[in-house]
């Protein structure tokens, strides 16, 4: 039994902590990779317009694929949540809750889902339902993206995640600049539309990246309890 104050020891919450953080970690990646495999098979499978569309077309009522991609999307939410849950102590609280509200908008991007094309302002003419969905996921993206930056900066987080963090951030603040711009000059079109994809795809890289890093850190901050009895105290 470990001695309160005691160099070294370590107490059951601790352990129990760690070993919590390390399976949210492990069901994160879970959660990211069966969420990619699901909404790049919705895509690529759809009847959609290729890259000229958006990913979202796959998951439109009437498509054959749409169930399969709202299961991929609320998978990535779940990883968003898990990864948010992984984090160790005395991260910015900013982080998580970021990736919770990211997760949010996530899942209601998945719920409500865009008509034929999934028009967009200010080229096309979009219903209440295309402005909540698209609204839903570019609130998404930044939230992921600002917790990029958050963690980035957090010392707490460890050394790989950061490094994870601060190269995704790189990558992604361009991208969305870029594609955000392009929306409302060019509007709906090729360049957009792979774009959409280079960050979704940095997204989901990123968090299950993420996940794996804060896994393994849980697992080998979790100390191996000995087996050999302490001796007694000598009483005198």
């Amino acid at each position: 039994m470990a001695e309160p104050g005691r160099p070294g020891s370590t107490t059951a919450p601790r352990i129990h902590a760690d070993v919590a953080r390390r399976v949210a970690g492990s069901a994160a990646a879970g959660c990211a990779v069966a969420g990619a495999v699901a909404v790049t098979v919705a895509v690529v499978a759809g009847p959609g317009p290729g890259l000229t569309g958006y990913v979202s077309e796959a998951g439109i009522a009437g498509s054959a694929h749409a169930t399969t991609y709202r299961i991929g999307i609320l998978a990535l939410a779940a990883a968003l949540l898990l990864v948010g849950a992984a984090l160790p102590p005395g991260v910015w609280a900013a982080a998580p809750a970021l990736l919770a509200t990211g997760a949010v908008c996530t899942a209601v991007s998945g719920a409500v889902t865009c008509s034929a094309g999934c028009p967009l302002p200010p080229f096309e003419r979009a219903t209440v339902a295309d402005l909540v969905h698209g609204g839903a996921s570019i609130a998404a993206t930044a939230a992921v993206v600002f917790a990029m930056v958050t963690l980035a900066v957090s010392g707490p987080a460890g050394r790989a995640v950061r490094r994870l963090a601060g190269m995704a951030a790189a990558l992604a603040l361009p991208l969305c600049a870029a594609v955000g711009l392009a929306m409302l000059v060019l509007g709906r079109g090729t360049f957009v539309g792979v774009l959409e994809r280079l960050i979704l795809a940095l997204a989901v890289l990123w968090g299950l990246a993420t996940a794996t890093a804060l896994a393994l850190a849980a697992e080998s901050s979790t100390p191996v309890r000995s087996l050999t009895p302490t001796a007694p105290c000598d009483e005198r």
